[in-house]
Order: structure tokens, then C-alpha cells, then sequence
């Protein structure tokens, strides 16, 4: 395992289970309405929104680059916000990274 898995685990481990805590006591719903409760809020959800498209950018050359289709990550990432991208970072593959032209 490399240096930086260990801090993606290190990241993803309490994240991943403040998450799920969240999850049981306000729901998928929930989340969605704390995001628009103010504007203070709502511009948090749209900081977490763009962030998401630039990590799906990134992960779509990347994942390309090593032979894995990202389309299932885009996916995750709009659904579970920063929790799959941490995930891909522990599974990508290493050893096939080819040069893609543009």
C-alpha cells in the first residue's frame, strides 16, 4: 500500500462514518433541504457542486488513462458528493497508465 492510501483512510474512514451518521438521522432528503436553508447554505451546496465537476474532470482523464471506465465514479460522485472519489483513489488501477491525446 502506498503513503498516500494511508491518508486517503485516513480521510475516508471518520468521513465515511460521519456520513452514515447523518445519513440515519436526517436521510438522503434531509441533506438536501439543510442545503437550502439559507443562503449561507446554498452556497456551500454550490462550493460542493463545482468542486464535484472539477474532481469529475479530473477523474474522467485519469480513470482513461489507466483503462477504467469512469462513468460509474461520475455517478457515485454526484450521489455521495467527495465519499467515491476518496474511494477511487484506494481502487484506481496503478499499473496501466497510458498517454491519451487530446
Amino acid at each position: 500500500m502506498k503513503r498516500y492510501h494511508y491518508l486517503v483512510l485516513a480521510l475516508l474512514i471518520p468521513f465515511s462514518m460521519y456520513s452514515t451518521w447523518v445519513m440515519w438521522e436526517i436521510g438522503y432528503l434531509g441533506i438536501w433541504q439543510a442545503g437550502f436553508a439559507s443562503i449561507g447554505s446554498v452556497q456551500i451546496l454550490w462550493d460542493l457542486a463545482i468542486a464535484c465537476v472539477l474532481i469529475c474532470s479530473w477523474l474522467k482523464v485519469d480513470a482513461m488513462k489507466r483503462g477504467m471506465n469512469p462513468y460509474p465514479w461520475w455517478i457515485a460522485t454526484l450521489t455521495t458528493g467527495t465519499l467515491a472519489p476518496l474511494i477511487y483513489l484506494l481502487v484506481r488501477r496503478e499499473e496501466r497508465i497510458q498517454t491519451i491525446s487530446a
